[in-house]
């Protein structure tokens, strides 16, 4: 198993999966786009993708200039190569741009931990088809996926009160996922040391926020911890 995995900052990495994918043998590829590692020409030779996400945002690319050449890697892997791909948060983002939609402003942010509500096309779908009709997630986004209902290539799996697209497909092989599942006991603390992530969370909880955040998030790590486990099974079902 080969995988290329595309970073925006090296704390945001697949967290759990990751662990899981190393005890497993894989042989993982990170491009710490941030610090300038260039993503290798030849996409071929991986079985599947993971994006992560980021302090940036998809039309920053004046400032990250290097978004548009990972954006043109996405759409290689997914569209023309059609390889297996999870994008998380920002790599949400990312494919839903790539496969013709506009990333926008939500309404308000979603930062905590928050419900993810599965829709009937879940129990059809390979991947998760065994979770539950809703679950918990770890939510720290002020951006979404918006016009891909007319996509033909499109399902919507799951949202949320505030935004439509938390999981969606392109086609079988490539999921966006909003939210994030992956994470671990450190996640909450060490992504609240990074400044654009301490900002929104105090702007939208309060100052102090992070302590709370934190013992929430491990009240639930549990069963994200499961559901990761069982999103990877089901990933390499398709690799």
């Amino acid at each position: 198993m080969n995988i290329i995995v595309l970073q925006h900052i090296k704390i945001e990495d697949p967290g759990y999966i990751k662990d899981l994918m190393l005890a497993d043998g894989a042989k993982l590829t990170t491009i710490e786009l941030d610090e300038g590692e260039k993503i290798p020409n030849d996409l071929s030779k991986f079985d599947g993708m993971f994006c992560m996400g980021g302090p940036m945002d998809t039309y920053m690319e004046k400032e990250y200039p290097w978004l548009i050449e990972e954006k043109k890697a996405i759409k290689e892997f997914v569209v023309n190569l059609k390889k297996p791909y999870l994008g998380f948060c920002l790599g949400c983002q990312l494919l839903g741009e790539v496969v013709g939609g506009k990333v926008v402003k939500s309404s308000t942010p979603e930062i905590g931990i928050m419900d993810i509500n599965f829709n009937k096309e879940k129990d059809k779908d390979n991947f998760f088809s065994k979770f539950p009709e809703q679950i918990k997630s770890l939510q720290w986004h002020s951006y979404e996926v918006q016009g891909i209902e007319n996509n033909k290539d499109i399902t919507l799996l799951a949202s949320s009160p505030v935004t439509k697209y938390q999981i969606f497909k392109y086609q079988n092989h490539a999921y966006g996922i909003q939210f994030h599942i992956e994470i671990k006991g450190t996640t909450v603390n060490e992504w609240g040391c990074v400044p654009e992530y301490k900002k929104a969370l105090e702007d939208q909880l309060g100052e102090g926020a992070l302590e709370k955040f934190d013992n929430a998030a491990k009240d639930n790590m549990s069963d994200m911890n499961n559901y990761s486990k069982i999103l990877y099974e089901n990933f390499k079902t398709i690799l």
